[in-house]
């Protein structure tokens, strides 16, 4: 999967399912900070990133990911590997 692909799947179940602001979304937007995605939001994106990705997210390698652009890598690693 390309990381295009990658990037254009993040950004539809941002806006879709948890109903962030597009203008909030770029690729050195803060998760926490910038988008506001809290404990509960991050529930439903590993559940999210299990549905499209195949993968599931382990806390444990989320120590760190803080923007966009690095949740991206992690996906991109992940789905490429």
């Amino acid at each position: 999967m390309s990381r295009q692909e990658i990037e254009e799947k993040v950004k539809a179940f941002l806006i879709d399912d948890l109903e962030i602001d597009e203008d909030k979304i770029f690729d050195d937007a803060k998760l926490k900070d910038d988008m506001g995605i809290d404990s509960l939001d991050f529930v439903d994106i590993v559940v999210i990133v299990e549905k499209n990705f195949g993968f599931k997210i382990k806390p444990e390698d989320m120590v760190g990911v803080t923007t966009l652009s690095e949740f991206c890598d992690y996906i991109e690693k992940k789905v490429n590997d």
